[in-house]
This record gives structure tokens, C-alpha cells and sequence, in this order.
């Protein structure tokens, strides 16, 4: 778990990332949370994207087993079951609505484009829209920020806590290119 500001991302974990998402990732301003092994699970992302695009979910989840995981639960309706919880429960939802006030918070610290303002990720503060956006809040800001996030971390089948990745530690070992061989820039 993390909070801004957050430690300059390396070469090694933007390579990581880029094989977690099939893609580069973009706008990436921090490690917000890690595997076990100490792999990304969660980034911090810029409110504005470099090609300048609005961008609200300051929390992206981008660990492959964490989001198969929340996809899992949102097929199964879990989303519909959290939603009828915090129509039910005042409590519930007075904590929601301050993940979504303390969500706010930690993006504004880097900016809050016009577009964006008031807009948080995940349907905060009063809906339950998705669970990867909650969990992404919650294993950033840590357990009892994002009540709707940890309950979807407590019934899903991932845990933060068991590594599940296909390069364990490949953050950490610098080798910048996430395959753990150190051969980038060899041709």
C-alpha cells in the first residue's frame, strides 16, 4: 500500500506493467500497491493522460489475477449484491462516501482537469459500478478506506498477500524489460 506521493516508477516495473496490460501503460505517476512478490498490482495514474484525455480513475488495478478475480464477481451479479447493501445500510454508505471524498484527495494532488472534477472511479459515492476501480482504492489506501472494495477483496478468490504472477519480483530486480533475463536493449 501506498500513498502519494509515490516513489519514481522504474524502467523494470513500467516493463512489468506493459506485460500485465498487453499494452504500455499510460500516464503512470506511482505504484500504489504491490503483489507479494513486489510486482505492481495497483498504479496511481495522472488525472490527465499524456495526450492530454481527462482521466478519473486515479487507482487502476492492473494485476492479471486480482482483475480476473473482480471480473469473476461482477458475472456473478456481486456488483447488484453490494449495490442492494449500500441502499440498505446507512452506515455502509457514509463510509463509501468517504472513500469517494478521500479518493478525491489523493488525485488532487496531481491535478483535477475541469472534466473530472467531483468524479471519482467505481460508481463512488453512491453506486456500485466497478469492482476493479474499488478494489484498485482499497489495496492502495489500505483495508477500511473503500468498504465496497473490501468486501469485494473478501469474497473474491485473489488475495494481495499470494503471489500469482508469471514473473514474480520483476519490479524489483531492475532488469527493465519483465521477462527477469536482463537482455533489454540486446538486439
Amino acid at each position: 500500500m501506498s500513498t502519494p506521493p509515490f516513489p519514481p516508477v522504474t524502467e523494470a516495473e513500467l516493463a512489468v506493467l506493459r506485460t500485465q496490460l498487453g499494452r504500455p501503460a499510460r500516464g503512470v505517476i506511482g505504484i500504489a500497491a504491490r503483489c507479494a512478490c513486489g510486482n505492481p498490482t495497483v498504479v496511481a495514474t495522472a488525472p490527465r493522460l499524456p495526450d492530454g484525455t481527462p482521466f478519473p480513475t486515479f487507482y487502476y488495478l492492473t494485476h492479471p489475477g486480482a482483475t480476473v478475480a473482480m471480473s469473476v464477481l461482477e458475472a456473478d451479479h456481486t456488483m447488484r449484491e453490494l449495490a442492494d447493501q449500500l441502499d440498505a445500510d446507512q452506515e455502509l454508505a457514509d463510509a463509501y462516501r468517504h472513500a469517494h471524498e478521500r479518493y478525491l484527495t489523493d488525485r488532487a494532488a496531481f491535478g483535477e482537469p475541469d472534466e473530472i472534477a467531483g468524479i471519482s472511479a467505481g460508481g463512488m459515492p453512491t453506486r456500485v459500478k466497478c469492482l476493479h476501480a474499488l478494489l484498485a482504492h482499497s489495496l492502495a489506501a489500505g483495508p477500511g478506506v473503500n468498504p465496497i472494495g473490501d468486501r469485494a477483496l473478501a469474497l473474491s478468490t485473489w488475495s494481495p498477500d499470494r503471489c500469482e504472477c508469471v514473473d514474480p519480483g520483476a519490479a524489483l530486480r531492475g532488469d527493465g524489460d519483465g521477462d527477469g533475463d536482463g537482455a533489454e536493449g540486446r538486439a
